[in-house]
């Protein structure tokens, strides 16, 4: 009876202990995530496929390859001209083959940003609303969640959330490449 006693109470406490070391992750919100871009995402995207770095490899030696889709913030200058650039802050390293679209997943982005996103994914996939589509940033990066739920909200039937993003990727022992981002063309 003693054994049993104690074998019983050190599985409470090594399930406690378990629960403890695992992070609660957030639900996913209603709508999309508005600051505080980097802390910890929900499990899912609902909608979406959830990858990691093993399953997007994979995924990415089969047909149709999936359109990589990074979109790490950058910060923007507009000219005299009306002419933006984008102003990384640092240099970037994304997974080769990736387009990077800069802002698409900030929770309330600026019409103009909205409708170049829309624009380029339309364009990206050749209007193909079933073409898979990979929204990433970095780990614990709410843009891509954002982005990816933005892209559902357009149609897009195929969406795959890969949640660890460059980061996730490099720890796999996965190459990265150098990264410059697609050029903004706002709406004329």
């Amino acid at each position: 009876m003693r054994r049993f006693s104690l074998i019983a109470l050190l599985a409470v406490g090594l399930a406690g202990c378990a629960q403890l070391a695992a992070p609660e992750l957030p639900p996913p919100p209603a709508g999309y995530r508005l600051s505080h871009y980097r802390a910890p995402t929900p499990a899912e995207l609902p909608g979406a496929q959830r990858v990691d770095a093993r399953q997007l490899a994979a995924r990415l030696q089969t047909a149709p390859r999936p359109l990589l889709i990074d979109v790490l913030p950058a910060g923007r200058l507009t000219d005299s001209d009306g002419v933006s650039h984008w102003l990384p802050n640092a240099p970037r390293r994304n997974l080769p083959g990736s387009v990077w679209l800069p802002n698409v997943g900030h929770g309330e982005p600026e019409p103009a940003m909205a409708d170049w996103f829309a624009r380029e994914l339309a364009r990206l996939s050749a209007g193909n609303r079933d073409a898979p589509l990979v929204f990433y940033c970095l780990r614990d990066c709410w843009m891509s969640w954002n982005a990816g739920k933005r892209a559902l909200a357009l149609g897009y039937r195929q969406v795959l959330w890969f949640a660890d993003g460059s980061d996730g990727w490099q720890d796999a022992g996965l190459p990265l490449e150098d990264a410059a981002p697609l050029p903004y063309t706002p709406p004329r």
